[in-house]
This record gives structure tokens, sequence and C-alpha cells, in this order.
């Protein structure tokens, strides 16, 4: 690598979904022209011939910046990035950013740039994440507030009068029109500093997907770095192409012991406790206030009781609660 150039090792996570990743690694590619540094696609034990047609593409279009590593398994979407970023460059250095950037999103003219020079100048900032919208142009919400006893009642109540009164704690954070600091950032383009993930660890692998970027940026907090939206940014995404979450019916059970673990680990068993409370009451009211006027429930088939259920139950490692199910993971 040249020295004095700030380098980046840019990560694509794969499952099952090879060309979409091609269509994400070729943006990234272009994105990366001028910028020192590496791109990375990890395919995430896909198991259906994912890799070997990755391989043969990239010697086919002569990409040598680009390079597929195996994960050996399906860990989840943290558990994938980590091995990218373990791995970092592909003569063994280490990069002083990591980008990384779902399948199924594709960098906008100057994104990976522009995430690159905020970091460079704002060295109290650790983490900064782009602007992220549709194929048509429609915004994607990917800035949020940290979750809270106050936000899960607010979340699951869906009442106006108690929203305008907690709206300060309200996880969803309006898209903002300018650059700015937000709690956390979904993972769909994101850009990390390596000396801050040398400092407070790389994701937490125990989330096998959702609640890992939250815990990841509330870690980074703790630590006295700041996490940034950068509205210069632009990314399109096409939104829940990896996870499959548009086709959920019920919500899987690797939601609840995500949540579950998250609110354990920042805020303790008796915080977490108060907070599945907290929402199975709001959602409680919502349903009453559904049965009143004959609405439908806006949350899926059982799913307070399997919040509730899901506190109660011990938390288990990763890899014991996938089952036969096993989702798509490449991303959110």
């Amino acid at each position: 690598m040249p020295q004095n150039e700030p380098t980046v090792l840019t990560i694509i996570l794969n499952w099952r979904s090879p060309e979409m990743t091609l269509k994400a690694a070729e943006a990234a590619l272009r994105e990366m022209e001028g910028i020192s540094g590496e791109i990375t696609i990890v395919d995430n034990d896909s198991q259906d011939g994912s890799e070997e047609m990755l391989r043969s593409a990239l010697g086919e279009r002569g990409w040598s910046r680009i390079r597929v590593l195996q994960s050996g398994h399906n860990g989840g979407f943290g558990a994938g990035n980590n091995v990218g970023i373990r791995a970092g460059f592909s003569d063994g250095s280490r990069p002083d950013f990591v980008y990384i950037l779902n399948s199924d999103a594709f960098p906008d003219p100057g994104a990976i740039r522009a995430l690159l020079q905020h970091l460079q100048s704002h060295p109290d900032t650790g983490f900064a994440g782009s602007y992220i919208h549709g194929p048509e142009g429609d915004p994607h919400l990917t800035t949020f507030r940290f979750p809270s006893i106050a936000s899960e009642f607010e979340g699951s109540v869906r009442f106006g009068p108690v929203s305008r009164l907690l709206r300060a704690y309200a996880v969803p954070v309006d898209i903002p029109d300018r650059t700015r600091r937000v709690d956390w950032l979904a993972g769909a383009s994101l850009m990390m500093r390596q000396s801050v993930l040398d400092e407070i660890g790389l994701f937490d692998e125990a989330f096998f997907l959702y609640f890992e970027e939250t815990d990841l940026c509330h870690r980074a907090k703790n630590a006295g770095y700041i996490t940034d939206f950068v509205v210069e940014s632009s990314v399109t995404h096409i939104g829940s192409a990896s996870t499959g979450m548009k086709e959920w019916r019920r919500v899987p059970a690797y939601w609840f012991q995500s949540r579950l673990h998250y609110f354990r680990k920042s805020h303790g068993r008796v915080y977490a406790g108060l907070a599945t409370l907290s929402h199975v009451l709001g959602g409680g009211l919502h349903r009453l206030r559904c049965l009143v006027t004959r609405r439908q429930p806006a949350d899926p088939p059982g799913f307070l009781l399997s919040l509730f259920g899901s506190h109660f139950h011990k938390e288990k490692q990763v890899n014991n609660h996938r089952g036969s199910n096993k989702p798509r993971v490449n991303g959110v």
C-alpha cells in the first residue's frame, strides 16, 4: 500500500446472492478509484456454488483488487463481517478504515470518498454511515436512537399522544437533511475507524442478526466515539433482499434473542426485564384499542407472547437457535 495515504478495506458479505454481490462489488470498485485499499467478499458458507461463481467472475473480469474469502460457517451478519475485518489486506497489513457494504447496496458517485473524508476531518468520530435510498429514490430510514424502557413503550403502544410525549425517546430518528450525530446507524453502508475497533472489539457474534450495529455503536459511544450520519454519502439499497424480512409472517426467534441480548449486555438483567414489561404493556394497550375499534393489530401473530416468553429462556450460544429455518444473511 502507498505510504502516508489512508487505506480502506471494503467488505461485502455474500449469502446465496452472487450476482447481486458482484453488482455491489462493481459499484464499490468504481468508487474506490483513487483510494488506497482493497475489497473483500466474504462468502457466508452459502454452500450453493456462490464461492466458485464469485472467484470465477473475478478472474474473468480481471478484478485483481478484489478477493473472496470463505467464512466456513454462517455465523450471521456480524460474524461474517468479522472474518473480513480480521483478515485485513491480502499482504497481511491492516487498514486505517473498514467499510462494510451490503450485497444489495450500491454506492452512488462519491459515496465512499465522502465517508473517508468525513472521518479524516473529524477525529472524534468513530463510525460514519451513508444516506440510504431505494432504486426509485425513496429514502430508507437508517438513523436511530438507542433503545430504552421508554422507547419500548412508545414503539409498542402506537398512540399519537403518547408518541408526542415520548418523542425524544423514540428509536427512529427522522432522516436528517444535513450531516449530524446519531446514536446508531444501520450497517448497509458504514465506515469504521480500525483503531476504534481495536479498542472496543469487533461485532459481537452472539447476535446472529439484528442489534449487532446497535451494540457496536453503543460500545463506541461508551468509549467516547461519535457515530455520524453523512448526508453527502448516498447509497442505493434494494432493502431486505438478503434477510428475507419482507416475507416474514412471524418474527423469527433470533430477533427476540438479539433484542434480549442487547438489553442485558448494555443495561443488565433488571433493566432488560423492565424493557420487556414496558413493551408488553404498550402492546397490550394497543391490542385493546384495536379490539374496541375493530382494527387489526400492527404486531405479527404471536409477537407479544414470543417477546414475553423469550425473556425467560436462557441465552443460547450462536448456532444453537437457528434450527432448520436458517435465514438469509448478508446484511439488513
